[in-house]
């Protein structure tokens, strides 16, 4: 009877997905007399947190209520003072908490001071959901990197491209809209530099719905090849003072330094990484791209970059998409380059695996760490 509560607490939490960055989504119920009496999520960075926006909503009511929330709440004071100093000011009696907040900084401390003010506190209500919910604010919050999505787009023979570098489109329409809806979850999207010279995208949000953004851009460009006519450097150049068209490069030391003096001119942040064998370091650009307070990256990168990335051990997850197409042909271009392992033992395994239909296209979801 009770889940139903941090259910609906999730249910709220996720409203908001995509919009609470470098903040974890959370949702928070107030019971009393076994009806919902108020409840609210945490819409922003910067604005009030779930549970001072449930207790606003019930107002009088809060007190001696029970409140529901997906994530201990804060006890420091942040962007917003701490919640727990509302939570005792309003009279709850009790709160049930999904997971501890493995924010050093709070950690148990929330906990401990609610404790401490006569409140009975509960933890671990669908614990595993609500660590489901905020995996990116977890990866993020203890290791200071964003947490990486790998995506592919691929035809059932394993190849994203013909022999002719032809990719549009492989999967659905309804495939890519979904797609794009990961666009607007994720902070950043970022692709190599080979794809922005073979499609020359654009790499933002077209929905039809209202209320999307446009994800920060990332180019894995070490050599700086970027034409300064593509899509990308144009569409930032036109709204260089908004955030959501914000575009970073990856390049090394040895680049054009007056090319790159040009970009910085059009709004672009380029940001040099150290090398690997010629080619950009992954694991370092996600420790500057955490610095930055990215913290979650989409990789919607050609076959090379893929490889790169899983090799390199920065991939969190994966989801591919699978057309109902044959391309064949060896010069076709496969999902994953690079020359791949030798032995079996050696690959990579995915687990925790969804299948599930998208359109005519089968979507494989799963993790590697």
């Amino acid at each position: 009877m009770i889940e139903k509560y941090m259910k609906r607490a999730i249910d709220l939490a996720l409203t908001a997905k995509g919009r609470t960055s470098p903040n974890p989504m959370v949702g928070a119920v107030i019971i009393k007399g076994g009806k919902i009496v108020g409840e609210g999520c945490h819409k922003k960075a910067g604005t009030p947190h779930a549970e001072v926006n449930a207790i606003n909503a019930a107002g009088k009511n809060a007190k001696d209520g029970i409140i529901y929330v997906t994530l201990e709440p804060c006890c420091h004071q942040g962007r917003t003072p701490p919640c727990t100093k509302t939570i005792i000011k309003s009279g709850i009696k009790k709160i049930v908490i999904g997971m501890v907040d493995p924010n050093p900084i709070v950690s148990g401390k929330g906990i401990e001071e609610l404790n401490g003010a006569g409140i009975q506190v509960s933890t671990g209500l669908l614990e595993k959901e609500c660590k489901r919910l905020n995996e990116v604010y977890i990866k993020y919050i203890t290791s200071k990197k964003p947490f990486v999505l790998l995506k592919v787009a691929m035809s059932l023979d394993g190849k994203i491209a013909t022999c002719k570098r032809e990719s549009k489109w492989i999967t659905s329409e309804p495939s890519r809209e979904l797609v794009h809806n990961l666009r607007d979850e994720v902070d950043a999207v970022m692709v190599g530099i080979g794809t922005v010279l073979q499609d020359n995208p654009n790499l933002t949000v077209s929905l039809k719905r209202g209320n999307v953004k446009n994800p920060i851009r990332i180019i894995v460009d070490s050599q700086l090849r970027i034409p300064l006519d593509s899509n990308i450097i144009k569409s930032a150049s036109a709204s260089r003072k908004s955030q959501k068209s914000k575009v970073i490069i990856a390049v090394t030391k040895k680049v054009d330094t007056e090319k790159a003096d040009m970009l910085r001119e059009k709004g672009i942040n380029i940001i040099e990484i150290e090398e690997d064998n010629k080619r950009i370091n992954l694991p370092n650009l996600m420790e500057e791209l955490g610095k930055m307070e990215i913290t979650s990256v989409m990789i919607e990168g050609g076959s090379e970059l893929n490889s790169a990335a899983l090799e390199s051990g920065i991939v969190d997850n994966v989801i591919f998409f699978i057309a109902p197409k044959i391309i064949g042909g060896k010069e076709g271009v496969p999902a994953v380059g690079g020359r791949g392992f030798e032995k079996l033992s050696d690959s990579l395994n995915i687990r925790d695996v969804t299948v599930d239909r998208c359109g005519n296209d089968i979507v494989v979801e799963g993790y590697l760490k």
